[in-house]
């Protein structure tokens, strides 16, 4: 599932889904508006838990530390964001 900015990924990957873009010519049609509120309603819970890692500036810059230990900060991070709820 990706966004519009991904429109020519379904060209890479068939099972991607990526929403319906209108334009002046062709709008939306009520089953393509319907398609698209469905898949942002399922994206948005995925974007909202990449912003609950991003707090954490592990997930947001270059990790520089050591390697080894990175499953395990990612592991116990994911662990305080499921505890949260």
């Amino acid at each position: 599932m990706a966004d519009s900015g991904y429109q020519g990924l379904t060209k890479l990957y068939p099972q991607a889904k990526t929403p319906v873009k209108s334009s002046k010519l062709h709008p939306l049609t009520k089953e393509e508006k319907s398609y698209n509120r469905a898949l942002s309603s399922r994206r948005i819970k995925v974007e909202n838990v990449f912003a609950k890692f991003k707090v954490f500036k592990i997930f947001s810059t270059t990790y520089w530390n050591r390697k080894k230990r990175f499953g395990l900060r990612m592991n116990l991070i994911a662990g305080i964001i499921n505890f949260e709820g």
